[in-house]
């Protein structure tokens, strides 16, 4: 099992490694990801002690023997309020592949996802990998710039790509 990407049913948002954030502090837009290594109480939904959400390290402390908190969960108040998703993450969402399934399934958030990135300019890398091939030896589909999983053939990045 893989903690790239989750769910977090207490707080409705998406968290694991894989998802693109901002520290959930009110006053710091420093750019993290949802991993195990961000979340208040250190585990996912927050464990016993914390309250789940995701903060950079200069506003997430470690104690002897708490696990890792906020401010306001090592004084056991109230938790901050959520912060909103990082574009790039709505970005990925509404373009990856991966998540076409999802797409289908929540027109709603599609729309409001595309709403809330509208100006976004997205990083060319994440266009390059949204963007899939056939691999010319065995014709498996895969990634522009990666090895095809079929065969391990890559193919040049010269070729004309499909975006799925």
């Amino acid at each position: 099992m893989s903690w790239a990407i989750g769910y977090d049913s207490n707080w409705h948002r998406d968290i694991g490694y894989g998802v693109v954030a901002y520290c959930d502090h009110p006053k710091c837009n420093e750019v993290i990801d949802r991993g195990l290594s961000y979340v208040c109480g250190g585990d996912p939904e927050g464990g016993d002690r914390g309250c789940g959400l995701y903060f950079c390290e200069k506003h997430l402390q470690s104690g002897v023997r708490l696990p890792q908190l906020c401010e306001r969960c090592r004084k056991r108040r109230k938790a901050f309020d959520l912060k909103p998703e990082h574009p790039r993450w709505l970005w990925w969402k509404l373009n990856d592949p991966s998540w076409a399934e999802w797409r289908e399934e929540n027109p709603e958030e599609v729309v409001k996802y595309r709403e809330q990135i509208k100006g976004y300019i997205p990083d060319p890398d994440d266009v390059k990998a949204t963007s899939w091939h056939r691999c010319p030896h065995c014709g498996e589909e895969y990634a522009l710039g990666v090895e095809c999983d079929l065969c391990n053939q890559k193919e040049p990045e010269s070729t004309t790509s499909t975006t799925k």
